[in-house]
């Protein structure tokens, strides 16, 4: 696959080691400088209190995987991020700046893209409609254009048909070009297998792997596969706090780690 045109140029700079909050042994051996941080974030939604006082880093130039149990905290977590539910306490800061009461579209425009589990999609408009809508201006790059279709032939193929016409992994094909028609900086994703064929999430894998190789991820995900063929680093939730932070590889290695932090025994369903 060709690389994505009009890439920011890459960070050197060290950082400290990614490290486990929940006790383990989750240090990575040389990690990137964090273009995200959480640090003590507390959600409130009417009156339930989601989120008590999350704590971790996105390093940039890398793809992590945000993992829990349904009902965790990890889709607030993501509209946290958005600034779509405000945070009640504690910090967001991203590339260097305190986000924690931006709003949305001032979020969006600092280079922040978000594909939500519904993927938000125009089901009545096509492919190419969706597409220059969440364009700047409704303005396309052609070569960036052509290098999303390196990723998602499919959208190609589809180019003037309705989305809503679309099967379930090429709407999410969709959702995630849209969110990436301009160069972003860091790419939120909800669940991007969910109901998704297995041949299709092998897309998906080929796919975010070119990706992120020009792109920093957060990406909430259940399917352990997905998440271990991806993920570099991994933030574990439960009950609206981070247990656990460190390699993915780490957790894919350590089926007794999987089991106290998810009560799966994961390494079944890779």
């Amino acid at each position: 696959m060709t690389p994505a045109p009009d890439l920011p140029a890459s960070m050197a700079a060290p950082s400290p080691l990614f490290s486990s909050p929940g006790g383990h042994d989750g240090r990575l051996e040389a990690t990137r400088p964090a273009l995200l941080s959480l640090s003590g974030v507390q959600t409130l939604i009417g009156p339930y209190h989601i989120l008590h006082g999350v704590d971790f880093e996105v390093p940039e130039r890398g793809l992590t995987m945000l993992l829990g149990r349904n009902g965790a905290g990890k889709t607030t977590t993501l509209r946290t991020v958005m600034g779509m539910w405000k945070a009640s306490a504690g910090t967001i800061h991203y590339d260097g700046a305190d986000i924690t009461r931006r709003d949305t579209p001032a979020i969006a425009r600092a280079g922040v893209g978000y594909v939500p589990e519904s993927m938000g999609i125009f089901a009545g408009l096509t492919v190419r409609e969706n597409l220059v809508l969440a364009a700047r201006q409704g303005d396309i790059d052609p070569a960036r254009l052509q290098w999303i279709f390196t990723l998602f032939p499919a959208l190609k193929r589809f180019w003037t048909l309705p989305a809503g016409h679309l099967s379930g992994g090429q709407k999410q094909m969709l959702a995630t070009a849209r969110a990436i028609i301009e160069p972003k900086k860091l790419l939120l994703i909800d669940e991007p297998t969910k109901g998704l064929a297995p041949a299709i999430i092998n897309n998906m894998i080929d796919a975010l792997r070119e990706l992120k190789s020009s792109t920093t991820m957060l990406v909430v995900e259940q399917n352990f596969r997905f998440a271990q063929a991806l993920g570099d680093t991994v933030a574990v939730m439960d009950s609206g706090r981070i247990v656990h932070t460190g390699s993915m590889a780490a957790l894919a290695d350590d089926p007794h780690l999987q089991q106290s932090l998810l009560g799966l025994d994961l390494g079944a369903h890779q």
